[in-house]
């Protein structure tokens, strides 16, 4: 693989997605594969997604930046989570084509179908950022059962104060958590806490980078 980054739209039963590779930038050939796919109300220009796109390949990890279809085809509104997983199944194969272990991830939204699919598709950990324990506010209305299933290595990354779940709010259960204090959904922080986005974002970074390497 070019270590330049490119773009690669693929077919799926829910619409054409698209990748946007992000080569590991160190030699030997990338040990790891991360993809990580977009919220329901954003795209991969989100700052933690962007973050590790620039971080993680110099750890050996090359990066997959992914658009699910109803992105791609310019819609506002995500779809059902059901037609969120029949895109990230449809263009798994792709993913996995380039030969490294692939640990599924995403943020939000993204997270939930990383978490639904992983074991089935054979994903060799997941990595959830911003995992939205419960709409806000509804905390009777939890999907932990979705982050307690993966079946692989999982990481969660949470802000301190996100209204989708706060970081105490999680269930004991085989997975970690890293907490981004004073973060909200967007792991933006407030003046007052004292911290600047760039130490937010590199507390993420690292965490991220230490668990990967976790990995073996």
């Amino acid at each position: 693989m070019s270590r330049q980054p490119r773009t690669q739209n693929v077919t799926t039963d829910a619409g054409e997605a698209r990748i946007t590779w992000v080569p590991a930038t160190t030699a030997p050939p990338p040990r790891l594969v991360l993809a990580v796919s977009h919220g329901a109300g954003g795209g991969i220009e989100a700052r933690d997604l962007q973050a590790l796109a620039r971080a993680l390949p110099g750890h050996g990890v090359t990066v997959a930046l992914v658009e699910q279809p109803w992105r791609v085809a310019g819609k506002k509104v995500a779809p059902a989570p059901k037609t969120l997983d029949t895109g990230w199944r449809g263009l798994w194969p792709a993913l996995a084509a380039a030969g490294p272990p692939v640990v599924a991830g995403g943020r939000s939204a993204g997270a939930r179908v990383a978490c639904r699919t992983a074991a089935d598709l054979g994903a060799a950990a997941v990595l959830a950022l911003s995992f939205p324990l419960h709409p806000p506010g509804r905390p009777e209305k939890s999907r932990a059962a979705e982050l307690l299933g993966t079946g692989v290595p999982t990481l969660v990354v949470q802000g301190g104060a996100d209204p989708f779940g706060r970081p105490g709010e999680f269930p004991p259960g085989a997975y970690e958590l890293a907490e981004i204090p004073h973060g909200d959904h967007g792991f933006a922080v407030p003046k007052r806490s004292g911290l600047t986005e760039e130490q937010t974002t590199a507390a993420l970074t690292d965490a991220v980078v230490k668990w990967l390497a976790s990995l073996g």
